[in-house]
């Protein structure tokens, strides 16, 4: 096949039945203790300053707005899990984290599965349906929309692999597998699944080469500081560490 014209290949229908519980907010993304809260929030660190240290968290929490969404967001995740929501913290987490969503626009809840190492490039547009999984070490950019279709074969939300760059407006809708260390183009529009390393394109996008995510992933969370991570989200469906593993796949 030609991988410089090949479009993305049709998959068999989604079979597993999606709950009833879909689409509802629930507990899945939220960090289980405090420990495994500073382990996100380091290697999330790493991802913007290629360091951990109390100045560099500071520094990007002040002038940053994606690492300052991603420690609220975090945060309110753990307090979440807490014993009558933490006496109210947990309603001050929240409220703090809608604040900065309407300031900065980002619409990704606190509940969401987002593995270790996250980095949000610039501000403004970033709407995930909270059953949207990302792996660890993600690149997206401004404008992505990753969303949640209702019915059909592909209802449900995206499951987007490991080391995988998102390009500015991007859109993926349903139940779509993108998988590790791929690269979705600027504005493109994703309908179906996409292979490890594939480099999609276009409206509707199409495969335009295996040479993935390289040289668009900067500064990778070190293996010690996903290592640490182990476990961090609280009934997690992610099969392991480094790597989500689809429910189906056409590779």
């Amino acid at each position: 096949m030609d991988m410089a014209t090949a479009s993305l290949t049709p998959v068999p229908a989604f079979e597993e039945p999606v709950s009833d519980e879909a689409g509802k907010p629930h507990r899945r993304g939220c960090p289980v203790s405090f420990a495994k809260l500073k382990a996100l929030l380091a290697a999330d660190l790493y991802r913007y300053a290629g360091r951990v240290s109390f100045g560099a968290f500071a520094k990007h929490y002040a002038f940053t707005p994606g690492y300052k969404y991603t420690v609220l967001m975090r945060t309110a995740g753990w307090l979440k899990l807490k014993p009558a929501k933490a006496f109210g913290l947990y309603v001050v987490a929240k409220w703090l984290l809608l604040r900065a969503r309407y300031k900065y626009g980002f619409a990704i809840p606190e509940y969401m599965e987002i593995g270790p190492g996250l980095f949000l490039n610039r501000f403004g547009g970033f709407h995930f349906h909270g059953d949207t999984v990302l792996g660890s070490n993600v690149n997206i950019t401004h404008g992505v929309v990753l969303g949640y279709m209702n019915r059909g074969s592909r209802r449900g939300a995206p499951v987007i692999g490991d080391r995988t760059f998102l390009g500015s407006g991007a859109k993926v809708i349903g139940g779509i597998h993108v998988g590790a260390e791929a690269a979705i183009g600027a504005n493109a529009v994703v309908t179906k699944d996409v292979p490890e390393r594939g480099v999609v394109g276009g409206i509707p996008a199409k495969l335009l080469s295996d040479q993935g995510s390289d040289g668009y992933i900067n500064r990778l969370a070190p293996p010690e500081l996903l290592a640490a991570c182990e476990g961090a989200l609280y009934g997690s469906r992610r099969a392991s560490q480094g790597e989500i593993r689809p429910e189906h796949s056409h590779l």
